[in-house]
């Protein structure tokens, strides 16, 4: 029974810092409430499957008289309900994207519902892959031995000469982290709609953030040089990115390079390191001729304030003459693209939107499950 109302409480204890996280008063990599709550608050499932394999035996045996049952039972009862509340806020994503792409870009903008696949999203959160998509691994794009190094995925149903690419950048605060991680669930439902989709490392621990731009700009070199290899089309590349990772989007597609569209999720947009002679900021290239972007922040993120995104969103649809699509999710923490998830799934709806909407990239129908 102790150990019934030990899972229990700590079941309890995660929930209720997913629901209220204490707010950060400025960005930062890590801090206690993320490693709290995070995880539960963007699955879960897993919190349900956790509440149940460390209570379940609990409630068969013949203890119907101990008060610590009774204690047991209603902290589990609280941590329950507290886990049907976070699942049932994800459904607010779909609306708030929705709005997000019609006040960018007029009515009828919002993306087209469709079914996430329940099994992968409530059995396998963390498994992406998927039998319609080619993994082309460890391609070089420079020197460097670990951090030049992307994948691509492309589908083993579908090839066209002129497919839209999608560049991802992971996040990880500039330090850690791997191409690998983040957005995978986009990545795979994108090639198996016929995109060329890349995933990409740059150099970490030892690289100033003037090299981790120098490359990101390789990687798009790279896929300007080598897309029609794959069937895609350098004149419609989208770059995305998740935290650091949305920053170097940001910065690269600002700074110069031509890209069709930016996709920024849960984005850091200050100082990368102390300002130098270069600025490292996405906000000082903020121009007239920026290209569009799609912004997807959560107003739970308790790594990069929603303020600081805001503000950057902000400024750039001030400055910008293409849209600018801000969406800040009710309930999200950061990181909210690492697996399946109900708030994920409508994400890539509104991708794959924001895609047909700037460049007609949408078009390639393919598998939605």
């Amino acid at each position: 029974m102790i150990g019934a109302l030990s899972t229990s409480l700590q079941v309890a204890l995660c929930a209720l810092v997913a629901l209220r996280p204490p707010r950060p008063r400025h960005s930062e990599p890590w801090n206690l409430q993320f490693m709290l709550g995070f995880l539960i608050n963007e699955q879960p499932f897993l919190g349900l499957w956790w509440l149940l394999s460390g209570t379940t035996a609990a409630w068969l045996g013949p203890e119907f008289t101990d008060p610590l049952w009774w204690l047991a039972a209603g902290v589990c009862v609280l941590a329950a309900l507290e886990l049907a509340l976070i699942a049932s806020r994800a459904r607010s994503a779909r609306p708030v994207l929705s709005a997000a792409l019609e006040d960018a870009f007029g009515a009828g903008a919002a993306p087209r519902r469709t079914r996430p696949s329940w099994w992968r999203t409530v059995l396998l959160p963390f498994i992406a892959w998927r039998p319609d998509v080619r993994r082309i691994p460890n391609l070089r794009y420079g020197p460097a031995r670990r951090g030049h190094r992307l994948d691509v995925y492309i589908s083993r149903r579908t090839r066209r000469t002129d497919a839209p690419v999608l560049v991802y950048l992971h996040g990880g605060g500039f330090r850690m982290g791997s191409k690998l991680l983040g957005s995978r669930s986009l990545i795979y439902r994108l090639a198996a709609r016929g995109w060329v989709c890349v995933s990409a490392d740059y150099r970490l621990l030892r690289a100033g953030y003037a090299e981790q731009l120098a490359d990101t700009r390789a990687v798009l070199a790279w896929v300007n040089a080598n897309a029609a290899t794959y069937g895609g089309s350098s004149d419609t590349v989208f770059v995305a990115g998740g935290s650091a990772g949305a920053h170097l989007a940001a910065t690269v597609a600002l700074s110069g390079a031509e890209v069709s569209g930016v996709i920024a999720l849960y984005g850091y947009y200050g100082d990368a390191e102390r300002p130098g002679p270069e600025p490292t900021s996405p906000h000082a290239y903020v121009h007239a001729a920026a290209p569009p972007f799609l912004i997807v922040h959560g107003a739970l993120d308790t790594l990069v304030r929603r303020e600081d995104a805001r503000l950057f969103a902000e400024r750039l649809r001030a400055a910008s003459r293409q849209p600018v699509a801000y969406a800040e999710l009710p309930g999200t923490q950061h990181n909210f693209d690492q697996f399946h998830s109900l708030r994920f799934h409508s994400v890539t709806d509104a991708v794959i939107r924001f895609a047909e909407l700037t460049a007609g990239a949408g078009s390639v129908e393919g598998p939605e499950q």
